[in-house]
């Protein structure tokens, strides 16, 4: 939809939304009258307006700018959530769960939404970012809000917003805060019992720290991320974490290195806010019953300790029974914070997190003769944890198979990540082939609003993939120890390129780099695949024209393996992408 024909639309709702505001009784949240069914109005179209609002390059510099007042920010976001119709108070009625943290703060939420939603409650879920529709970042019970839900307060909130434009220059607020006021009226309105409310970035800026008394905070592990908005230290880092702290709400962390447990000790104190150590999951285990979790992974057992707590304090609480009997315990702590309580798991709590989903998040898909292992770490300290796990489950892959087996990597960074550090991580996997791609779908994502980013060009990450590869096959020469110069790989081949594949490294290359840049995620997919995923066809090419001019030199082993292991990474945006070409159902 044209930014014209946008106007022109808002323009029409506006005269036929009535007076404006101030010639009448003031109204509470958003109008109930019905949003005119008219061109325009779909979910895609709504997707498209929003995406209209994405944060611009020029609005990260000024966030930089005013990071060292959060009064600027929270102040902006009161702003908009009045002018919604909403005010600070009003998302008092929320019995809200906040949760932070540099990693796994995601799979902390779901772990904690899970538990809950077993005992019979109505839950809201605000999360982000999301991997193939944005109104996965709105759940309700579990399930994203549906299209229809998501245009209805869409538009009702859009039209709110400009109906109450004060004369600033920018009469919206941008996509965060715009989703996050939304996530406010849909619980609301909706009448979620609870909502799991995950922090953006950091939290003491956050305009999801508008929450004023959330029942229960928590914090998982905490590592280097966000510098250029949260700092280039831990203990910086940990006191932008501590920001979602609040006087007299109980808040738990798990265990973190000493420096920025500290930070957090010394935050809490000032506030008055009882902080606490969560034990180690076995602490809740006995030897013949071990907890089962949904989602794979040793350092998801420190998520899931957090999301007992969470969940046992909301309980708590809120005056419930059956929240687990206290246990028998001598553990004590050694970081001069109290340990948070052991009690034995009720029925609830042990199938939560059993039966918790989070998908992107050490998910593995196995089609055919291609296993699919997607995780969506982005730091350090995720990376490791991901290459755990990834290699753990390939060992238990190689005893099922009995012909050779080929190992892809799929990778992709954004932001100002040190991209050559977490490819050095994933050296240890020995990966056959890597390849690099930008988060898009297809090249032009004409038709789907879901996929559109306005904040990069498609030059800039275009450049950036080009840089990855550079970096992986300098590493993968200092590793393997030879003169890249010697000679080229007989595998792919140096001849001109046609069609989707966008680079091969130019001969002479290095023997052992085996590298690829592709234009988009779908591409990149029908490399690797080679029509072996029974789930995922590469169209059939015009007469005359090779799909992929390079597969029949570049793709023996894939087409003569017997496995095919698969690690997308790097970005949750490149998961979204994958997931979305390899289970269409998730875009309905």
């Amino acid at each position: 939809m044209s930014w014209a024909r946008c106007r022109a639309l808002h323009a029409a709702l506006r005269l036929a939304a009535g007076p404006p505001p101030g010639s009448g009784p003031v109204r509470r949240g958003l109008s109930a009258r019905p949003v005119p069914q008219e061109p325009g109005m779909e979910y895609q179209d709504a997707v498209r307006t929003l995406n209209t609002l994405q944060t611009n390059a020029g609005f990260l510099e000024q966030i930089k700018r005013e990071r060292g007042d959060p009064q600027v920010q929270l102040e902006a976001m009161k702003h908009y959530l009045i002018r919604s119709g909403l005010q600070v108070e009003d998302l008092d009625q929320l019995k809200i769960i906040h949760v932070t943290g540099t990693k796994g703060k995601g799979s902390t939420c779901a772990f904690t939404e899970r538990i809950l939603r077993g005992y019979g409650l109505k839950t809201g879920f605000y999360s982000s970012p999301h991997l193939v529709q944005v109104r996965e970042r709105i759940r309700i019970n579990g399930e994203p809000i549906s299209p229809e839900l998501f245009t209805k307060y869409f538009w009702r909130l859009y039209n709110r917003l400009e109906e109450t434009k004060d004369g600033s220059c920018v009469s919206m607020p941008p996509y965060f805060r715009f989703l996050t006021i939304m996530a406010f009226h849909v619980f609301l309105q909706e009448k979620v019992d609870l909502a799991v409310v995950e922090v953006g970035i950091g939290g003491a800026y956050d305009c999801t720290n508008i929450v004023r008394k959330p029942v229960v905070c928590g914090i998982s592990s905490l590592g280097i991320d966000h510098v250029s908005i949260l700092g280039d230290t831990i203990e910086k880092i940990a006191w932008q974490k501590g920001g979602i702290f609040k006087p007299g709400v109980p808040a738990f962390t798990v265990s973190q290195p000493d420096s920025p447990l500290e930070v957090l000790k010394d935050q809490a104190r000032k506030l008055m806010c009882p902080l606490y150590l969560c034990p180690p999951l076995e602490a809740f285990e006995e030897e013949a019953q071990p907890l089962h979790l949904g989602l794979a992974g040793d350092h998801q057992r420190s998520n899931a300790a957090l999301a007992l707590q969470l969940a046992r304090c909301w309980l708590q609480q809120q005056g419930h029974k059956g929240i687990g009997e206290m246990k028998a315990t001598r553990l004590t702590s050694r970081r001069a914070l109290p340990l948070a309580p052991v009690f034995h798991p009720t029925l609830p709590m042990k199938q939560g997190l059993q039966d918790t989903e989070w998908l992107g998040r050490t998910q593995m898909l196995r089609r055919g003769a291609l296993t699919w292992y997607l995780d969506g770490a982005h730091t350090t300290s995720s990376i490791q944890a991901g290459v755990r796990w990834f290699r753990r489950a390939v060992l238990n892959q190689e005893k099922l198979n009995n012909g050779p087996e080929v190992r892809v990597l799929l990778f992709n960074a954004t932001g100002e990540r040190d991209t050559a550090a977490l490819l050095k991580l994933l050296q240890p996997c020995q990966f056959d082939y890597a390849v690099f791609c930008p988060n898009l779908t297809e090249v032009s994502p004409v038709g789907n609003a879901d996929q559109q980013n306005f904040t990069v060009t498609l030059d800039h990450v275009l450049t950036r993939c080009l840089e990855n590869q550079k970096q992986w096959n300098r590493l993968a020469e200092e590793k393997a120890g030879v003169d890249p110069w010697l000679a080229q790989a007989p595998e792919l081949g140096s001849g001109p390129l046609h069609g989707p594949l966008l680079l091969v490294p130019p001969a002479p290359r290095p023997l052992n780099a085996n590298s690829l840049v592709f234009s988009c995620i779908s591409h990149a997919l029908q490399w690797i695949s080679q029509g072996r995923d029974p789930h995922f066809q590469p169209p059939t090419p015009p007469r005359g024209l090779h799909s992929h001019p390079v597969a029949s030199s570049g793709a023996v082993l894939l087409k003569e393996a017997s496995s095919i292991q698969v690690l997308v990474t790097g970005s949750l945006h490149l998961v979204g992408g994958v997931l979305k070409l390899l289970d269409p159902a998730l875009s309905q």
